[in-house]
């Protein structure tokens, strides 16, 4: 691992392809350039004809319409740097948008650009953005990557304001996160910035240009993994509070004020998430900048993705519903539909009604209606007779009570009480729990507490670990026998696969499926709670909220549930 690390390094250090990567920055995800990258760098921004210090040249001859490998035809240069250009294109073969970075075969970084161009193929996570291919023809080099039409640049989401603390929160989580995944293959970015950070219309974040950036720039680092750690602070700086953690303005946005250091964001704007504040400068740490409250500071994703880990959860905003427009009555105009519309000032002349039934057929049919209406208000009359006739008999028989409370046989039900829970653990039939120290959280009477399971990778199922395969979940414990006719759950995260169970009144100490024999509710997908009333109370002392499956947690690949709150009643 360490020698592919230093290779990743290598590669970065010496390729040619930053000026790739800066077309690629100053793209934005439908490919028009609306906010060219305005940091260091922006001055490097020139025409093709600008030599790269090597004395090469961007081939003149391309432009619009010309086709690479008879596939890739060049639609629109998005930039062009240091003898480097990029492009939006169409590839032909698949029908589907792409970018392409070129640059002359025989540039100075051209084998740095290829060989860091298929490191980053190799890794195939779906949270970068994928390189499609690298290829060197017709002495040209160039590197094909993924166009994503539905994204947004995070320098353009900053230009409208901060995030909110959950956007903010999710972007910190999934950069982190994909970014320690990517230095555990050996893979550094080293220019994670805002322009390299995208958000898709699904809400998933995702990094472009990752090796590819620095080496299009030939920048390194000794220390990659700090490089990259304090760049995630520095987004999420940005995305707090609208302003770059350092004096010069980058990236349109504007720098802190000289001569006061480094600031913590509640510091700079108020309202700013206590938490998201802290973390940001526990990654920013560096030049005596300090993190508050003395906490540790984070050098590597790793480590930064543990802290996030040990945060209080955030959670989504409550959606916002809009009253519907006030319903507006129209009137049905008879004889108009599918006919000229009137000319103006001109007088309509009002339709004359049909004649009433004046003929024998109609005097006809009114005598049969009328003797139908007769003959049945005659028989109700009689069956009301014959029932109060009958009541009067049944109230004469000397073995009969009569009562005057006027609602005798519908007594309304009596109303359902809180059954308390005497005690929660969590269901692990392996013998292992995942969060045994947090159950108490489902039966606080919180629903801003919740018992949160670990976050797993891969699959819904609990990671498809062979400890979970029947899931987890809670049981809970009545302290007695009890009648339980409604329980009631609010669930962390709409779209757990989740069921309710009873044990039978006998049973003891239930900890396996077998041991809860009665069902409450099929097991299917929810919503954000869980709520089942029964016709018939059950007697038991044990309830099992049984979760088999997970919704996802900010990305495809990753699975995260639990329960917020548990009430019962009977």
């Amino acid at each position: 691992m360490a020698e592919r690390s230093t290779a990743a390094v290598d590669v970065a250090d010496n390729s040619d392809e930053s000026s790739l990567t800066a077309q690629a920055d100053q793209s934005t995800a439908d490919g028009v350039a609306k906010n060219r990258e305005r940091d260091t760098d922006s001055d490097e921004v020139q025409e093709s004809t600008r030599t790269d210090g090597s004395g090469k040249t961007s081939p003149s001859e391309l432009h619009s319409g010309h086709k690479l490998a008879r596939r890739y035809r060049l639609e629109e240069c998005v930039t062009r740097l240091d003898g480097f250009s990029s492009w939006r294109a169409v590839d032909e073969k698949l029908r589907r948008a792409v970018g392409v970075h070129i640059l002359p075969a025989d540039h100075s970084r051209a084998r740095s650009v290829l060989a860091a161009a298929r490191s980053s193929a190799l890794l195939g996570d779906p949270r970068f953005v994928q390189v499609l291919d690298a290829v060197e023809e017709n002495d040209l080099v160039y590197v094909v990557h993924e166009w994503l039409p539905d994204a947004t640049e995070m320098t353009t989401l900053l230009a409208s304001g901060p995030l909110e603390p959950y956007d903010a929160y999710q972007m910190v989580s999934q950069i982190s996160s994909a970014m320690a995944a990517a230095h555990r293959e050996g893979l550094a970015h080293l220019r994670l910035n805002p322009t390299a950070v995208l958000r898709t219309s699904t809400g998933q974040w995702r990094i472009r240009g990752l090796a590819v950036n620095a080496a299009l720039r030939g920048i390194a680092s000794d220390t990659p993994q700090r490089t990259d750690t304090e760049a995630i602070g520095a987004l999420l700086y940005a995305a707090l509070t609208q302003r770059w953690p350092y004096e010069s303005d980058a990236y349109g946005l504007s720098g802190l004020p000289k001569d006061i250091g480094l600031i913590a964001p509640d510091q700079v704007r108020a309202g700013v998430h206590r938490g998201l504040s802290e973390l940001s400068m526990r990654a920013l740490v560096n030049d005596g900048a300090t993190a508050s409250r003395h906490e540790s500071p984070c050098t590597t994703p790793e480590e930064l993705v543990k802290a996030i880990g040990e945060m209080p959860r955030i959670r989504p905003p409550e959606p916002t519903f809009t009253a519907p427009p006030e319903y507006q009555r129209t009137s049905y105009q008879q004889g108009t539909y599918g006919r000229q519309a009137p000319r103006p000032g001109a007088t309509q002349p009002v339709p004359t009604p049909p004649p009433p039934l004046q003929s024998r057929t109609g005097k006809a049919l009114k005598w049969a209606v009328s003797a139908l209406l007769i003959a049945a208000l005659g028989l109700g009359s009689w069956q009301l007779a014959d029932a109060l006739m009958d009541q009067g008999g049944k109230n004469e028989d000397p073995g009969q009570t009569q009562t005057n409370d006027g609602d005798s046989g519908n007594k309304p039900a009596a109303p359902l009480k809180d059954i308390p829970i005497n005690s929660v653990r969590e269901f692990a039939p392996s013998g292992s729990g995942i969060q045994e120290d947090e159950v108490q959280l489902a039966v606080d009477g919180k629903t801003a507490t919740a018992w949160v399971t670990p976050q797993y990778r891969g699959y819904a199922n609990f990671g498809n670990l062979p400890q979970r395969r029947e899931g987890s979940g809670l049981i809970l414990d009545l302290g007695s026998v009890r009648n339980v006719s409604r329980v009631d759950i609010a669930m962390y995260r709409s779209g757990q696969t989740a069921e309710l169970l009873a044990a039978d009144a006998d049973a003891t100490a239930p900890s396996s499926l077998s041991d809860f024999s009665q069902r409450l509710t099929e097991l299917s997908a929810t919503g954000s709670s869980l709520h089942v009333e029964l016709q018939k109370p059950i007697r038991t002392r044990y309830v099992l909220v049984h979760v088999t499956k997970l919704p996802e947690d900010g990305s495809a690949d990753l699975f995260r549930g639990g329960i917020s709150e548990v009430s019962i009643r009977g």
